[in-house]
């Protein structure tokens, strides 16, 4: 096993909390953060920016105040996940990976939330709503500032 690996291997706990804790300062995890998180554990910047951008619920890129994820996994899409998807898109005016010209909300798609019980389902932030439908979805994103 090569120096990195085990370098690696001790740190790799380490990375993903100090990659949360920058994310929960700025809304997104920075350049700079990343460098100095690299710094501090004594590893690559790739090392940090491979990690960081590996994760769904981590961003690389500033967010909207309020984030929503969209479950695509198969019990959503088998449940007109892609009706929620394109509804959201009309509601929001951008796409998934887009945040709105307001800086309001941010349009993401995740694999899965753990809410197959409720499918199809999205988070908002960290409020899950469930068996969602178009309707129920703009009731929705008008309780979010």
């Amino acid at each position: 096993m090569t120096n990195k690996t085990t370098t690696l291997s001790k740190n790799q706990k380490l990375i993903l909390t100090l990659l949360q804790e920058a994310q929960q300062k700025t809304g997104f995890i920075s350049e700079e953060a990343m460098v100095g998180i690299a710094e501090s554990l004594g590893i690559s910047r790739s090392d940090v920016y491979g990690v960081a951008t590996f994760y769904s619920f981590l961003s690389v890129q500033p967010q909207g105040r309020n984030v929503i994820r969209i479950c695509k996994s198969l019990p959503c899409h088998l449940k007109n996940g892609q009706e929620i998807i394109e509804s959201l898109e009309k509601q929001l005016g951008v796409k998934p990976g887009e945040t709105t010209p307001d800086g309001k909300f941010s349009f993401t798609l995740t694999n899965c939330i753990g809410e197959c019980d409720q499918a199809p389902a999205m988070l908002i932030n960290d409020d899950v709503h469930g068996n969602l439908t178009p309707d129920k979805i703009a009731r929705i994103l008008k309780t979010y500032k």
